[in-house]
């Protein structure tokens, strides 16, 4: 699909005469604007999908990480400490302990 100059030639003095000398730099401008807000648009497009993507792989890894640390034996035997000391906590029977210490500083 060759064009040849003598066919340019032939649509640029179409376009004189059909639009004029003075209306051919506005149409120019107009297209001009348009192909750069399109240009814009589509760049913008790509961003966010290159973020989105971004976004989506982050997120895997976070979540892989997580998974990772809780099927941890270092997790599994800090959680069964914890447990555990929280239990002994709860079985201390503190105001038992006060009552024996007042009544050892009693005379």
């Amino acid at each position: 699909m060759g064009i040849g100059g003598s066919e340019i030639l032939l649509v640029m003095v179409a376009v004189l005469l059909l639009f004029g000398s003075k209306k051919i730099p506005e149409i120019a401008q107009g297209l001009g604007k348009g192909m750069r807000e399109f240009k814009r648009a589509t760049d913008e497009i790509k961003r966010e999908i290159n973020n989105a993507e971004i976004v989506k792989d982050v997120n895997k890894i976070s979540d892989d990480i997580k998974t990772e640390i809780n099927s941890s034996p270092i997790t599994k035997d800090f959680n069964d400490i914890k447990n555990s000391i929280g239990s002994e906590i709860s079985s201390i029977d503190v105001t038992k302990d006060i009552n024996n210490f007042q009544n050892n500083l009693k005379p």
